[in-house]
């Protein structure tokens, strides 16, 4: 079974897409901020990272970059799942290594899960 690691502040999502997603046969593993997100990445090196970027503690620019440079973690894709649109954003996002960039408002659930599998299926 292929582990996800859901790195959002906001419960609702982390409920709503953790539910979808347990539903397609994906194991959950959820971070409320930034700093149990990277611990948690470390300790259970999951199949995949989505990713929020507005986190308490530890920014998801932070966490991203921390995955990236780590011994055990720099080869997890990472999927950013943000309302943030600033084109800066998304670049700096992808050089810091992530594989996608998802802007919240513009996804149903259905567009994330599917490109999660994309992602999961492709490394």
């Amino acid at each position: 079974m292929k582990t996800i690691l859901f790195i959002e502040d906001e419960a609702a999502l982390q409920k709503t897409l953790g539910d979808a997603l347990r539903q397609d046969g994906f194991e959950i593993l959820s971070a409320l901020d930034g700093e149990i997100g990277m611990r948690l990445a470390k300790e259970k090196k999951p199949d995949l990272v989505l990713l929020d970027l507005m986190l308490p503690k530890q920014n998801g620019f932070e966490v991203l970059r921390d995955l990236k440079a780590g011994e055990g973690t720099s080869r997890i894709p990472v999927i950013v799942l943000t309302n943030l649109e600033e084109m800066q954003d998304v670049q700096k996002v992808l050089e810091l290594g992530a594989t996608t960039y998802l802007v919240k408002s513009n996804y149903s659930l259905e567009d994330v899960v599917r490109k999660i599998k994309e992602a999961i299926n492709e490394n």
